[in-house]
């Protein structure tokens, strides 16, 4: 796997599943979306964990400079 996500790209996966996690926590988010949304703040943060977006990869996208 090609790395193809940025620091800045990465930090900002990370903080979007910190927000949904407290969603979830303070009982804001609940039943299906609660679930949906538990599911994709997972997804972000293994992307984020191990630098690499499939969908980036599809579509060509990349946020890596190499210089990190």
């Amino acid at each position: 796997m090609k790395r193809n996500i940025g620091k800045t790209d990465r930090i900002m996966r990370l903080l979007i599943a910190a927000f949904i996690v407290i969603l979830l926590f303070a009982d804001i988010l609940t039943g299906t979306p609660g679930l949906i949304l538990l599911i994709m703040a997972a997804i972000l943060v293994l992307t984020s964990f191990f630098n690499f977006c499939p969908l980036y990869r599809l579509f060509g996208i990349s946020t890596w400079s190499g210089k990190e």
